[in-house]
């Protein structure tokens, strides 16, 4: 390829619509451009890196017996009815109708597709199965951000086992838990595999691929044990608290202008630990109070997860107010006997507690939890904090900011069940197929690489996923040796299968220099007067900045030695 027949826009400055250094870079390097909020057009550049991406995660899956297919983007609702999903993904899914009025949906994720086609497998003999795909996914997101990392439509890898027991499941979640972890190192992309929620998905156990990164926005909480977990799933092993003398019943006392958990505090001889935080959240449209200890926060995943609702928000003061007669401040669930008590593990058994009165300025001391608190559910909902001990282990926790580059679910027989996709078990005997399901996001893992891989001068891709692995730059472009010579270097190079642009532009060298190092191409081959009466060609290592002389006759075998991919 031809520097001057492409298309490489690139930017001499910052565009003002990046918010984290790799869209940024994206962006001047003339990878993509923005059409609307969460829709990115991929140019030439971006477009030969997913490619690249694309053909590292097809070998890893081929490599498992994984088979290839191409299901439909656009897809009847009947099944996600089936499935329940059709009501519980909620806006995320964009919806519409054909002329004769049938309910569609463009794919938020197959799982229901690719189990309809496994309707047909029938017999335990045609098991196990492992399918797959590139296919595009809709989202409509209500914050799309961070360029390619949170849009409204992207390319999915998404995989899906089936297997006729638990075993089976296992054995498959492990041969793709190990595939991705090749794939990732292949890309150059450092991951750290956490547990994780399992969402909208659904399942017994998920696996995340963490990619450590100030864009990233997630957290992860782990500790040099080996423990390591999403935020959304995390725990801690928390210090046993300890209670204050108990009262035979709560206790009303006057707290004028207390709002926060710090104004009790302070003000009331009322720790956080000793106080229980009162929330009220809307779920599935039911108002419902959610308790948590007062220093702990809300991790609302988690509340989503505990309690399957599928439209989950907090209430506002109006609804507060009509249901419990107080505004926020001084809220409290003793005695709330005509809506739901959902309450965090670590209130538990806790006595001589503080908590609101459901009269504005006014709290209770004395509260014993099991006493005097109608708890309808118990369950994890607090978000773990740094410094936490581990559950394992019993260290300081750390947590630090991530991108997810791929998940994997167990999904068992909840998406077989609900579509009918059965098999004849060795007894003759009718049993639902055992599931699980595999993404990684391609242009998110693209968008990842460029948070992970760049400098104060632009990207700095591996060779394995770069648009090019090379680029002959003619320094001197009316002068017909050095012409003449880059040619030649540039013809003996694609030769020798290397994947090669050369930058023929009549420029100046310093800005092919800039272009060079902005778009991010591993290995700089620079052909100028001086080389070419010493026959010798310049090269620049891109991620290390090392430059030396290597002979014309050389170079292709050097070249390739610095390419060499390590799969």
């Amino acid at each position: 390829m031809r520097w001057s027949q492409m298309f490489i826009p690139t930017l001499r400055d910052d565009p003002a619509e990046a918010d984290a250094a790799g869209h940024r870079l994206l962006l001047r390097a003339g990878y993509v451009r923005r059409l609307a909020a969460g829709h990115y057009s991929l140019l030439p550049l971006a477009v030969r890196v997913r490619a690249r991406i694309i053909g590292i995660v097809r070998e890893e899956m081929d490599r498992i017996g994984s088979q290839e297919m191409l299901l439909p983007e656009l897809h009847p609702a009947e099944p996600w009815r089936r499935t329940g999903r059709w009501e519980s993904i909620g806006a995320e899914m964009f919806r519409l109708r054909d002329r004769r009025g049938a309910d569609l949906a463009l794919g938020v994720t197959h799982e229901e597709i690719f189990t309809t086609v496994a309707r047909e497998l029938a017999s335990y003999k045609r098991l196990p199965q492992r399918w797959y795909q590139f296919q595009t996914k809709f989202r409509d997101e209500p914050r799309p951000r961070g360029g390619l990392m949170r849009v409204r439509e992207f390319t999915m890898k998404d995989a899906y086992s089936f297997d006729l027991d638990q075993a089976g499941l296992d054995a498959a979640f492990d041969a793709y838990r190990a595939a991705y972890l090749r794939v990732f190192a292949r890309l150059g992309l450092p991951v750290r595999p956490v547990e994780a929620s399992g969402g909208t998905m659904g399942g017994a156990e998920s696996t995340e691929f963490m990619c450590p990164s100030p864009a990233g926005e997630d957290l992860i909480v782990y500790c040099g044990c080996g423990y390591a977990a999403n935020v959304e799933r995390a725990t801690s092993r928390l210090p046993e608290a300890a209670d204050g003398p108990g009262l035979p019943a709560p206790e009303a006392f006057a707290t004028p202008g207390v709002r926060t958990i710090e104004d009790l505090a302070s003000g009331f001889g009322a720790p956080g630990d000793r106080q229980v935080k009162t929330l009220v959240y809307l779920l599935d449209g039911v108002l419902t109070l959610v308790l948590l200890r007062g220093d702990h926060a809300l991790n609302e995943q988690k509340l989503i997860d505990a309690t399957g609702a599928a439209a989950v928000r907090p209430a506002d003061a109006a609804e507060i107010q009509e249901a419990l007669g107080a505004l926020p401040g001084s809220l409290g669930a003793v005695g709330v006997t005509h809506l739901p008590v959902l309450a965090d593990e670590a209130l538990r058994g806790r006595r001589a507690m503080f908590t609101g009165a459901n009269t504005d300025d006014v709290h209770l001391r004395g509260v014993d939890v099991d006493r005097d608190i109608p708890v309808g559910t118990w369950a994890d909902l607090r978000e773990v904090a740094a410094g936490e001990p581990c559950p394992r282990c019993g260290a300081p926790l750390q947590v630090e900011q991530a991108i997810e580059a791929g998940h994997i679910f167990k999904l068992g027989d909840r998406y077989s069940r609900a579509l009918g996709a059965e098999v004849l078990d060795p007894g003759g005997a009718r049993v639902p197929l055992v599931m699980g399901s595999y993404g990684i996001g391609i242009e998110r893992a693209m968008a990842a690489l460029a948070e992970v891989h760049h400098d104060e001068r632009g990207l700095a891709w591996p060779p394995a996923v770069a648009p090019f692995q090379v680029v002959v730059t003619v320094a001197q472009t009316g002068d017909e040796a050095v012409t003449e010579a880059a040619e030649s270097l540039y013809g003996a190079l694609r030769a020798a299968g290397v994947d090669v642009i050369i930058d023929d532009r009549d420029e100046r060298a310093g800005v092919k220099f800039r272009d060079a190092e902005l778009t991010g191409i591993p290995v700089r081959v620079t052909v100028g007067r001086r080389g070419v009466a010493e026959g010798a060609a310049e090269v620049t290592v891109r991620g290390t900045g090392e430059t030396g002389k290597v002979a014309f006759a050389d170079l292709a075998g050097q070249v390739g030695a610095l390419l060499a991919d390590p799969a």
